[in-house]
């Protein structure tokens, strides 16, 4: 939104009046004596956030020369943002102030190395004004901006806000982080104070309690409600996630040359180890249903323990994306937002070129996220099965609701409701804990169904770098991390299975019956 270089200009004025008390303005025939009347500069401003005008007003110029060099500066400036609508209306707040105060027009360089980040133009920037700026010019995909925003809003924009730009060291970073830290600190102490607290308000002896216990029960109670609720702490893993928000915000504010150094690359935070994948062993399903505790947040089912949920969701009209998951190793939002043009039958090949993504919680239709994640995935005949016999019922269905005069949304999907539009992501996770529920398995999530995709790479005698093209990681370090512990669960079994290949005529030695006593 660049001003006209037309709407404005130098003119004359003066106080004199007609003979009605009105101003004269340029119709006095004075101005055109050399001596009478004032120089004056006007020259429009961007709109206002309001939409309205304010043109800019300078008099008092001795010669047209000086009031030429200031407008040329006013213009110069004004030419900075070009298209920018935003930072037009910056610079006008800017000059806005500068004729109120009557302070002297910056030169255009200043203006320009002040005009990306977000500030006040004229001032010093502020961290929270950095964030501001830094986060509007993000061209990342909804979500992914959405993540930042949310670090901001919640840890960075409190905790660092009110620091300038220019002045913000290690030492501040630290603090804050630290600060985090101590927080955690806190709310573990609280959370476990109110579990206990928990347990001395609970009648747990059954029956309806004497009277005298229901008085100490109800004290107990409202000393529950008094303290603060259960919370959760900010692990590891969020800290660094909060540290490359950071760091990406200081970036942004070195190459606006706001600041020339980037604190968050020197702070030392706890390392935060990727979860590791553990395979649902016997042991480890008898120890969770002695003690209710995972034994690490990712957790996969055994191809035994697969088949039997498999088996328990086949009837459900969602049972191909369940299949397709963890058969093939599809992220939630890939299943969701997979066309049909893009499964070849005859090819046995799933092509992933879109996603559906929850923005707060409303879906959005979007490439995937990185290079890596979009690919071409071959799938097994048993597969194809099953994905031909969804769409051919999805097919009949759409028939019976156009015969029935009802609408159908044609969306081109694999997954759909019963109208053809989207199935909300969440959809599938919570059908996926409502099946769940009705077996005895131990407890994963739908995430998890996708981590044992790689175990069956394993069963299947595959190894790590299969496993890293089965799910399309961007790096073998990656697969690693993550599923290393997992593989090496199946080496043991792989090894006695390997061992047994082998037929043996040799028999188990019978042990040797004790002598009879003499």
């Amino acid at each position: 939104m660049a001003t006209s270089r037309r709407a404005g200009g130098i003119t004359k004025r003066c106080e004199c009046r007609g003979p009605d008390g009105k101003l004269l303005s340029s119709s006095c025939p004075q101005l055109s004596k050399k001596s009478h009347g004032a120089l004056q500069l006007r020259q429009e401003l961007p709109l206002d956030a309001d939409g309205k005008r304010r043109p800019f007003r300078r008099t008092g110029y001795a010669t047209v020369t000086a009031a030429q060099a200031d407008l040329d500066k006013l213009r110069a400036i004004l030419d900075l943002p070009g298209d920018d609508e935003d930072a037009a209306r910056r610079v006008g707040d800017l000059l806005q102030g500068v004729m109120r105060d009557r302070k002297e027009i910056p030169a255009a360089a200043e203006v320009s190395r002040r005009l990306g980040v977000g500030v006040d133009l004229e001032g010093k920037m502020t961290m929270s004004q950095l964030f501001e700026s830094w986060l509007g010019s993000k061209k990342t995909r909804a979500t992914t901006t959405n993540g930042y925003r949310s670090h901001v809003r919640v840890h960075l924009d409190p905790g660092v806000g009110h620091y300038r730009v220019d002045r913000f060291g290690v030492g501040q970073a630290q603090v804050f982080f630290d600060s985090i830290a101590d927080r955690n600190d806190v709310i573990r102490a609280e959370n476990q104070a109110r579990l206990e607290q928990a347990q001395r308000a609970k009648w747990a002896k059954g029956g309806r309690p004497p009277a005298a216990e229901r008085q100490r029960l109800a004290e107990e109670r409202a000393k529950l409600a008094a303290m603060p609720p259960f919370r959760r702490i900010t692990g590891p893993a969020t800290v660094q996630s909060i540290r490359r928000t950071l760091r990406a915000a200081l970036n942004y504010a070195i190459k606006k040359q706001a600041t020339t150094f980037n604190a968050a690359q020197h702070v030392e935070l706890a390392p935060a180890a990727r979860p590791k994948g553990l395979l649902w062993t016997d042991e480890r399903v008898a120890r969770w249903r002695e003690t209710g505790l995972k034994p690490s947040p990712v957790m996969v089912w055994t191809p035994a323990q697969l088949g039997a949920f498999l088996d328990a969701a086949e009837e459900h009209p969602l049972y191909a994306f369940f299949h397709l998951v963890a058969h093939h190793g599809f992220r939630r939002g890939e299943g969701a937002g997979q066309d049909l043009e893009n499964v070849s039958f005859e090819r046995r090949t799933v092509t992933v070129a879109k996603e559906l993504v929850v923005d707060g919680w409303t879906p959005t239709e979007t490439e995937p996220k990185t290079s890596g994640s979009a690919g071409t995935v071959k799938i097994d005949v048993g597969t194809v099965e099953v994905l031909r016999e969804h769409t051919a019922r999805q097919e009949a269905r759409r028939a019976e609701r156009l015969k029935a005069g009802k609408s159908w949304k044609d969306t081109g999907k694999l997954f759909t409701q019963e109208d053809g539009s989207w199935v909300h992501p969440e959809t599938f996770s919570d059908v996926f804990r409502e099946i769940l529920a009705t077996t005895d398995l131990p407890p994963i999530n739908l995430r998890d169904l996708r981590h044992g995709a790689a175990a069956l790479v394993k069963a299947g005698g595959g190894d790590l770098h299969d496993a890293k093209v089965k799910l399309r990681h961007s790096t073998i370090v990656l697969t690693s991390d993550t599923y290393m512990e997992l593989f090496e669960d199946y080496e043991d079994e792989l090894t006695e299975r390997a061992a047994a290949v082998v037929p043996r005529a040799r028999k188990k030695a019978e042990p040797e019956a004790p002598e009879a006593p003499e």
